[in-house]
């Protein structure tokens, strides 16, 4: 350590004696000791003060640069070293290396750097306002023989790509176009696998995801799926995770999925069809997932409906009933959901069966499985009378609504629940329907609706409450009243904050509730006709129209 301590001695006066063997020389004990015992020989290269000499010595044109460079990166592979390099204010000049020709003095420079700013997104953002991410791309392109720095580009971009600034940045370079061709120069699974952790977040962003689609890496995902999807090795099963993964995200763009959806004609979405009928769980799940971002438009929606999709899909359901794999019954229904939404696909969905295919989950206690079974139902009926009363007298089907619609845990299956009991009650108008919902002890939950804080939500429930009020009063009336309706609704007139649609449809329901004699009661107790003669000079014509009318008919059973 004798010498090491002379070494550091010799560099805190180099600057004014920087003959280059005797620089070599303190260099080459420098990086012996730290190969040593790196944590010591660190503590005394800060206490030394050597590190702001380097700074003068990082230039391009002295032969020690590599060395130097590399003596820093060894040093910041300790976290307490990284913030002293920093004050050191060796960042610029490193930066400014990544302009030089030499590769040695590339690969120790990326190390550097890399270790300096690892796990810091400070100081990576500082890198990408410096204009790094250009400058490695460029690297990349020029040097992809060489196997350190290309390794080394590869895993600044893996941490760089992290940070949502950085994916601006490299959309402005030919990130997509390098990667792709490296990429299908690889044979090895670790070096793809390098290259997937790059993509994976690049990918998020949309204009990358375009350009990953014009690079033609879809092709070779593709590719990659074929070669390993019979295959039992753990690498191969972790490739095919990946690349079918990653298809699914380059579909997320709109751009990039209408390019590769081509009409319905195109051979990456024929592929994609091919894989949902596969035995491959992670290929179902990866094509039932394409499916529902394929879906996400209604021209597409409507092609693929036209050519036999729902049966597909309805199939691999069917597969998956008894213990099935969650994650793919989540998937499918996802898919049949966004199907269902265009007006014209209903009627050949219903009548292809998915309403039974879907409410053969209905015994399901996974609730990501809940959700998308209400949404499919919930999409499926709007606006189907026939389909919605069918459902609506489904005693088991009604009963596990009722019972999600307590699920205080998940409010995503305790809302969708809500939203299918108002939909069958407002969609099919049947009073055998609402006999069933107040059979099953649905009316609270609807109440309970009215006071949402989404006002769609709200509305809906005033919509089917009303139409219980005017179809079977009689039934519900004793529900109504325990669920206190009617203070709910003199709440609702009276809040100023109340969209006019709100108001309006308490109004309406008022007017149906007289029709009851003990609600009727409640509404005299309430003092309504203030709140409701207020409302006559509301900005809103309807709701003040109604008012005027609902007041005409409070005066009337007063």
């Amino acid at each position: 350590m004798d010498n090491l301590s002379d070494a550091l001695k010799k560099l805190k006066i180099t600057t004014t004696d920087s003959r280059a063997d005797s620089l070599e020389g303190c260099l080459d004990c420098l990086l012996q000791a730290l190969a040593q015992n790196n944590t010591e020989t660190s503590e005394k290269i800060q206490k030394s003060g050597v590190l702001q000499v380097f700074a003068s010595l990082l230039t391009p044109q002295s032969s020690c640069t590599a060395k130097v460079a590399n003596i820093i990166a060894e040093v910041a592979r300790n976290e307490f070293m990284r913030n002293p390099c920093v004050d050191a204010g060796l960042i610029p000049p490193l930066v400014q290396l990544l302009n030089c020709k030499d590769q040695e003095v590339l690969l120790q420079t990326g190390r550097a750097l890399g270790n300096i700013c690892y796990d810091s997104h400070t100081l990576q953002s500082q890198l990408i306002n410096m204009g790094v991410i250009p400058t490695l791309v460029k690297l990349l392109g020029i040097h992809c023989q060489n196997a350190a720095l290309t390794e080394m580009c590869l895993v600044a971009f893996g941490n760089l790509a992290e940070l949502e600034s950085s994916k601006e940045q490299f959309a402005y370079t030919n990130i997509a176009e390098e990667l792709v061709k490296l990429f299908k120069k690889q044979i090895e699974h670790d070096k793809k696998e390098m290259i997937f952790e790059v993509l994976a977040p690049l990918a998020e962003n949309d204009v990358i995801k375009l350009q990953l689609v014009e690079a033609g890496l879809v092709e070779c995902l593709l590719e990659i799926v074929q070669k390993t999807v019979d295959s039992d090795k753990e690498d191969d099963i972790a490739e095919l995770k990946t690349a079918s993964d990653l298809m699914v995200l380059l579909l997320l763009g709109d751009e990039s999925m209408q390019k590769l959806f081509e009409g319905g004609k195109g051979s990456v979405f024929q592929r994609v069809l091919s894989w949902i009928p596969s035995n491959s769980h992670q290929l179902q799940l990866a094509g039932a997932l394409a499916i529902a971002n394929f879906a996400r438009n209604d021209g597409n929606c409507i092609h693929m409906v036209d050519n036999g999709i729902v049966q597909k899909l309805m199939d691999l359901l069917d597969r998956h009933v008894e213990d099935g794999n969650v994650t793919v019954q989540h998937a499918a229904l996802s898919a049949l959901r966004n199907l269902a939404i265009p007006v014209v696909n209903k009627a050949k969905m219903l009548s292809a069966g998915v309403a039974e295919a879907v409410l053969k989950f209905l015994r399901s206690e996974m609730p990501p499985v809940q959700f998308k079974l209400l949404g499919t139902l919930r999409m499926l009926i709007d606006a189907q009378a026939e389909a919605a009363e069918q459902l609506g007298k489904n005693v088991k089907l009604v009963e596990r609504l009722v019972e999600w619609c307590e699920a205080k845990d998940h409010a995503g299956v305790m809302g969708e629940s809500n939203r299918l009991l108002s939909a069958l009650i407002r969609h099919s108008k049947s009073k055998d329907v609402i006999r069933t919902i107040v059979q099953s002890g649905g009316i609270k939950h609807l109440v309970t609706m009215a006071t949402s804080e989404h006002v769609i939500m709200q509305n809906e429930a005033l919509v089917a409450l009303a139409l219980i009020a005017a179809l079977e009063l009689v039934t519900a009336e004793k529900d109504l009243e325990n669920a206190q309706l009617v203070q709910i609704l003199h709440r609702l007139l009276s809040d100023d904050r109340s969209a006019p649609e709100i108001k309006y449809n308490s109004m309406v329901l008022i007017c149906a509730l007289i029709g009851s004699e003990p609600l009727q009661k409640e509404v005299q107790s309430m003092a309504f006709l203030e709140v409701v003669s207020k409302l006559r000079s509301h900005e809103n014509k309807t709701v003040a129209q109604q008012a005027s009318l609902t007041e005409q008919r409070l005066a009337v059973e007063s």
